[in-house]
């Protein structure tokens, strides 16, 4: 729910292989020719997504990932590229139909990657490919230790914590005898959980290694996003830190207490870094938020929250990670901590820096930590150091979706970037000792001859003033070959998370620029509850859904329809998904007629189902403070049920379109049914689009072209009359 952790999840299923391998055609590159400047489904799908870039240790070249979809397949490849440093001589090593992701550089000459659940290795031109792994288990990701002698395999398990193991006797039974929260996640049900192990690394290739948590009934890295990057080997080999969450069933449900844990690979004993020897949780109320609750009020700093995602320093005397600081707040800030190995020290080193931290790499001289983060609507590039002195080194109307080195001296950078214009790119960041002076290079190209053939819509923010007299971010984006003395429909977009931001996101569904090149202006506020910000804004939607977050999306649309003389007022549409899905289904009973139509994705409609019906119960506590059953409800559960959509179905009057995946089992596909079903039931315009192979979000190609084509289809026959 969260775009800070979304955003680079979203990148690794859709670049990554999973369920959209190609089996048998090689699917490539796609050198579409347009029939028009404007942007069409067609056209996103036909774009190459990169993923995961990285320099050799040398920093000479760069191996990196990139997915190419064939809507005619259905499917999906994922091939490895090189390129100098410079950005010269890019070469795809991918010739099979089967996917190869993953790439890492073993040393300056040689990549290692996965290809059918398989770890392989290749030279740096893409010749002499081993294979080094039978594992009779699928790896799906890995690291090797610095000394290359062993290396982390990530491994999936059976697991009958939550739903028990069927008899042998009913091999084909589909029944599931469920026992404890927890039985599903995401878009599966529980039956297996990762665990990690270390293997040998021989001249005969590597075995299939011990598994560190033997035993133990705990997944990790943790389900269902985490990666290879919850893991980290200490410089001298000879310790692994590790993300995990020991808890199972309603513990599991209800708590985001995640933790560092340090493994010695020759004592195969494990130290808990973020909470000492012994440390018992104070008993937890599982239908009530934690806001208040002893667990995220004691004496002492026990990381209860999410702590993810360890990194050594290079000289070996720290390790930093990812922290929040409350149990049950997912959307808690993400700060930087910094653990002295030698004391036992902990130092949050960019509390200055009033956002989330969203992603980092230390410094080759281990004194400094570059890291990306939200401020204003845009990511950019940041520096911190032991002393939590905060630096901007980046600077522009984009966002940095990764940061590593490029290179051991200290002068470069190697990132992700992209903007609500343009796909993620890599660029080389030359770092500056002025501030937000470094210098910003576009090294790859992937899309440029599909940019090169499209008009795009013209990109700008405004402040607006909300009607509690605060400033308000608001991203404007108009039409290619725009008009101003022309008249264009509008669409309010509500933002997911609910508190991710509207920064400068590139996505291949919520798009802005399609919806622009189907003629629309998007008005996309910053909303209350969005970081980048300060702590207060962010937080001043937790508890109250419904309140001044509603009314600052009236008062952007309200700002647009007085002050932009090219917003046509009465041909408004209003269009979100998640908690933007939610906003629209509020806002159907309570727009007062501002809206000439509504599309709502995997929203929330019914808060008291919503409660009990998502596998995240953590979620549900926090943002409504109370199970809906609970007689001391707060007053903030209370206006919270009251407001939920559903309760107001008989204000609607707007066409709706609803869409909903039925594997989205962190909102269920019950909630689009039943706003879809009432909105009928009143006799309003309304249609629902069901995918049944889809989760939170659209993967499949076929899928996302039937959803674009439905979106604005839907749009045009209300706002286009």
């Amino acid at each position: 729910m969260n775009r800070n952790i979304s955003i680079a999840i979203a990148t690794a299923l859709l670049v990554n292989g999973g369920t959209l391998n190609a089996q048998n055609v090689n699917i490539g590159k796609n050198n579409i020719t347009l029939s028009s400047d404007l942007m069409t489904p067609e056209a996103l799908w036909a774009m190459g997504r990169i993923g995961n870039a990285q320099a050799s240790p040398n920093g000479k070249k760069i191996v990196y990932q990139v997915g190419y979809y064939s809507v005619a397949e259905n499917k999906g490849h994922q091939v490895i590229c090189t390129m100098d440093a410079d950005g010269k001589n890019v070469r795809q090593l991918t010739t099979s139909a089967k996917s190869e992701t993953d790439a890492t550089w073993f040393d300056d000459n040689t990549i290692a990657y996965l290809s059918e659940g398989q770890l392989w290795t290749m030279s740096a031109d893409g010749t002499n490919r081993k294979k080094l792994t039978n594992s009779k288990i699928d790896i799906e990701g890995f690291l090797f230790s610095p000394d290359k002698a062993r290396v982390i395999l990530i491994k999936s398990l059976p697991y009958h914590g939550t739903i028990k193991k069927n008899p042998a006797d009913l091999p084909k039974t589909t029944g599931m005898v469920i026992t404890d929260m927890n039985y599903r996640h995401w878009d599966h049900y529980v039956q297996s959980i990762a665990h990690p192990f270390v293997a040998d690394v021989t001249a005969s290739g590597v075995n299939d290694g011990k598994d560190i948590l033997e035993g133990e009934p705990f997944e990790s890295p943790l389900a269902p996003f985490g990666g290879i990057e919850q893991f980290d080997w200490s410089q001298d080999s000879k310790t692994i830190a590790y993300t995990c969450r020991k808890k199972e069933g309603v513990n599991y449900a209800i708590s985001t207490d995640a933790d560092i844990y340090l493994y010695n690979i020759d004592t195969r004993k494990t130290i808990n870094l973020c909470k000492p020897e012994g440390y018992v949780e104070p008993k937890i109320d599982a239908t009530k938020t934690m806001r208040n609750q002893k667990v995220n009020h004691q004496d002492g700093d026990f990381n209860v929250g999410y702590d993810v995602n360890p990194q050594f320093s290079p000289d070996g005397k720290y390790i930093a990670w990812q922290s929040m600081k409350n149990n049950g707040y997912e959307s808690d800030r993400n700060r930087l901590c910094v653990y002295e190995l030698a004391t036992g020290k902990k130092t949050y080193v960019a509390e200055r820096f009033d956002s989330n931290v969203d992603a980092f790499v230390w410094a080759p001289n281990s004194k400094d930590i570059y890291f990306t983060g939200c401020w204003h609507a845009t990511v950019n590039i940041y520096q911190t150091n032991l002393k939590g002195e905060v630096k901007q080194l980046t600077d522009g109307q984009h966002d940095y979706a990764s940061v590593a080195l490029l290179g051991n001296d200290g002068k470069k950078l190697l990132a992700l970037r992209h903007s609500m214009s343009q796909a993620n790119e890599i660029y080389a960041v030359i770092l500056s000792k002025k501030e937000k002076a470094s210098q910003q290079i576009q090294l790859s190209f992937e899309n440029k001859h599909i940019y090169d053939q499209l008009a795009l819509g013209e990109v700008k923010d405004r402040w607006v003033k909300t009607t509690d007299g605060k400033d308000m971010q608001v991203w404007v984006i108009t039409p290619p070959h725009f008009d101003p003395t022309k008249k264009y429909p509008t669409l309010l977009y509500c933002e997911g998370g609910p508190q991710s931001p509207v920064s400068q996101f590139w996505s291949f569904r919520w798009n802005f620029q399609i919806m622009a090149a189907h003629g629309y202006v998007i008005i996309a506020p910053n909303r209350r509850g969005l970081p980048g910000y300060g702590s207060e804004w962010n937080e001043e939607i937790s508890s109250d859904w419904t309140g001044q977050c509603m009314k600052d999306y009236l008062s952007a649309i309200d700002d647009a329809c007085q002050n932009l003389p090219y917003v046509d007022k009465n041909k408004l549409g209003a269009v979100g998904a998640s908690f933007g899905g939610f906003s629209v289904y509020y806002l159907a009973g309570h727009h007062n007629k501002r809206f000439k139509c509504f599309i709502a994705h995997d929203g929330a409609f019914n808060l008291q189902s919503m409660y009990t019906d998502t596998e995240e119960a953590w979620f549900s506590n926090w943002e409504y403070d109370d199970a809906y059953w609970n007689k001391d409800q707060t007053e903030a559960a209370k206006r919270t049920y009251a407001n939920s959509p559903h309760l107001d179905v008989d204000k609607w009057d707007t066409p709706i379109l609803c869409i909903h995946g039925e594997k989205d089992y962190r909102i269920n596909a019950n909630q689009g049914m039943g706003a879809f079903n009432a909105a009928r039931l009143r006799g309003i315009p309304a249609e629902l689009l069901l995918f049944p192979d889809e989760n939170h979000w659209v993967l499949k190609p076929q899928n996302g072209i039937l959803w674009q084509r439905t979106f604005f289809n839907w749009l045009d026959r209300w706002l286009k009359k």
